[in-house]
């Protein structure tokens, strides 16, 4: 069974960081997509970064490129998110998700993922 349980999130201000972290177990596909996804009250979901086996390079959207980067962890099985100079739109619950194809990290989480976490709350104020 998989579970994907994510930690890190908390309140800061505007410019500072936070770190999240997302802990896998039972996961064990080769052709895995891994990633960050976020959606605040009345958005919609918003694809934050992401990578899938094969690929190179991690993808981000332009919205976070160049402050947040996503990091694999394989010994732990755990995928970080390291959150820096963090604005109020960053605001939202940001879910870790997984699937075991690449096509949904292709399609940016849009049609939906096999795995979620539970979620955890991001706040940034101003």
């Amino acid at each position: 069974q998989v579970q994907l349980v994510e930690s890190g999130g908390g309140s800061v201000q505007a410019g500072g960081s936070l770190r999240l972290s997302c802990a896998a177990s039972g996961f064990t596909s080769r052709n895995y997509c891994m990633g960050w996804f976020r959606q605040a009250p009345g958005k919609e979901r918003e694809a934050v970064a992401s990578k899938y086996a094969g690929s190179i390079n991690t993808w981000y959207a332009g919205s976070v490129k160049g402050r947040f980067t996503m990091s694999l962890d394989n010994a732990k099985n755990t995928l970080h998110l390291q959150m820096n100079d963090l604005k109020p739109e960053d605001t939202g619950m940001y879910y870790c998700a997984a699937d075991v194809t690449a096509l949904t990290c292709l399609n940016r989480f849009s049609d939906g993922y096999t795995y979620r976490g539970q979620g955890t709350q991001v706040t940034v104020s101003s």
